[in-house]
């Protein structure tokens, strides 16, 4: 690891877009050499903030400072369809300046592109070779690849540039169990400063230590995800106990305040009823009356300024206890019954039959063809050479791509919905987008703009509002770009889903959790086998 300390300092950022939105306000922290794990709802601004980092973004106000270069990988990556091996590696220019001094250029500015990084092709053909790939593929296109190697390639172009400081937003989106695992080997010994945004909670205990992006605060704990975590929830629980205990507080003092007013009252009655019967000169009795009032507001103002105290203590424990809002998911009934064939997948050994409300996991190494099994079985076209494939026996069929790549990046949510769901209002649009936690300015903003656990959402919806409802939903890596809270919700929800589910997933954790009837496994050879060692 470098001698030199990398470090990202925050002083006073803030960040709004072109149509006002607030993303980020008045944000100051730092993030120290070594790897840390970012974490924060979605729309927090984790994204937002690596760009900031990365220089594609300029703050509105405030300073974002790094000591040395900077690497980052987005975690829309996989949607750059017509970028090349090399370009996802970082290295297409280095690689035509080279390949035009070797054909006998000997511009200047080919000498300049390459520096001192004469052995650039030696070191990647052993990073290619550590994933898999040679480099006869560098001129392959990212729409050839799954998202999964597309994302193990740009990885190891990361590792290859040798940045001070890297960022990487949701590393392991579409990564197969082994690819997490050649992630996980590379994240061990990663040189410099690392940030990593990620949803994998076995990544994030991988980490040295903790930032979390709340409520436009950036704090920090020095440890990984589950340490942190463990010391949230006790956080969270003197936090509740404190605001309980100052909720009785306001409680007492409010119930003292109407006690000295019924006091002062009874006394103020006994007054008026001596002065009125003449026992006490008039005089005397006028000096008691104000020398009663003055103690009376005297009496007044303390208690008023005990009660101020007391609701001032419980607004400052109030804030200290998260209110975690949680998205609403109510998926439709299509009402099928289980004596009703659905779909079949069809390997080179087998044909398994979805039947009825059956819920079916696919898993399998990336690049083994289970996107494309999913969009020939939704497209309901046959694979070339027919060996692996598909058919539907239903109509109604709700497809989330792993790309998320179905939506018109230039229009709003609330236009994306108006495409799919023409007979609803505005107004109903914006209502069901505000249960998925899309409102106000955000609904209107071009999807383009939107964090990845918002496009989800987007994407979400469309299913979600179609009309008949899906009898066979079909999730690609539902779970990516999700924060963890998301997907513990989004699980409650397709639990409750009457219809059949087919979903493809490397999220262990998250499958474990669906109730799943069935899970198969798709071979590089195009087989169907059972994985009895996934819980369903």
């Amino acid at each position: 690891m470098s001698s030199t300390r990398s470090t990202i300092t925050f002083n006073d950022v803030s960040f709004e877009w072109a149509d006002g939105t607030v993303a980020l306000e008045h944000l100051s922290g730092s993030l120290n050499q070594g790897r840390t794990g970012l974490v924060g709802d979605n729309g927090a601004g984790k994204s937002t903030l690596l760009r900031l980092v990365a220089g594609l973004l300029t703050p509105t106000s405030g300073h974002v400072v790094t000591t040395g270069d900077v690497g980052y990988l987005p975690q829309t990556i996989t949607l750059e369809r017509d970028a090349s091996v090399a370009d996802l590696l970082g290295i297409s220019g280095t690689l035509a300046a080279l390949r035009a001094i070797e054909s006998g250029d000997v511009d200047a500015r080919h000498f300049d592109a390459v520096g001192d990084d004469w052995e650039i092709e030696t070191r990647v053909d052993e990073a290619l070779g550590e994933i898999g790939f040679g480099a006869g593929e560098l001129d392959r296109r990212v729409g050839e690849l799954s998202g999964g190697e597309a994302m193990l390639i740009a990885i190891a172009g990361l590792r290859i540039r040798r940045s001070p400081i890297t960022l990487l937003d949701e590393p392991t989106n579409n990564l197969a169990r082994e690819a997490r695992e050649k992630l996980a080997g590379l994240v061990a010994s990663w040189p410099g400063t690392l940030v990593i945004v990620s949803h994998d909670t076995e990544l994030l205990d991988r980490m040295d230590q903790t930032a979390e992006l709340h409520s436009g605060r950036l704090t920090l704990f020095g440890g990984p995800y589950s340490a942190w975590q463990e010391h949230l929830e006790l956080e969270q629980g003197a936090a509740v106990q404190a605001a309980r205990t100052a909720e009785q507080t306001l409680k007492a003092e409010k119930r003292q305040r109407i006690e000295a007013e019924a006091k002062l009252a009874r006394r103020e009655r006994t007054g008026r009823k001596a002065q009125l019967s003449g026992g006490i000169p008039r005089i005397v009795a006028g000096n008691l009356a104000r020398k009663a009032q003055a103690s009376a507001g005297s009496m007044r103002t303390s208690l008023d300024a005990r009660t101020d105290a007391a609701q001032a203590a419980l607004d400052a424990a109030d804030a200290r206890v998260r209110d975690d809002e949680a998205i609403h998911l109510t998926l439709p009934d299509p009402e099928v019954p289980r004596s009703r064939r659905i779909a079949e997948l069809r390997g080179t050994n087998r044909t398994v039959v979805i039947q009825g409300p059956e819920r079916v996991a696919l898993v399998g190494a990336n690049g083994v063809g289970k996107t494309t099994l999913l969009e020939d079985l939704r497209l309901r076209r046959e694979s070339p050479g027919g060996r692996v494939g598909g058919r539907l026996f239903v109509d109604h069929v709700g497809y989330l791509p792993q790309r998320l790549d179905g939506l018109d990046e230039h229009a709003s949510a609330v236009g994306n919905i108006h495409a799919v769901a023409s007979g609803m209002t505005t107004g109903e649009i914006r209502n069901q987008l505000a249960r998925l936690l899309l409102r106000g300015d955000s609904v209107e903003r071009p999807v383009s703009t939107l964090s990845g656990g918002q496009r989800f959402r987007v994407c979400l919806a469309r299913l979600l509002l179609a009309e008949p409802p899906a009898q066979l939903l079909v999730f690609d890596e539902p779970t990516n770009n999700l924060d963890i809270r998301t997907v513990n919700q989004l699980v409650d929800a397709l639990r409750d889903y009457r219809g059949a589910l087919l979903v493809v997933s490397h999220d262990y954790a998250f499958l474990t959790r669906l109730g799943l009837d069935v899970v198969l496994e798709l071979g590089s050879d195009g087989t169907l086998d059972d994985v009895p060692g996934l819980p369903v």
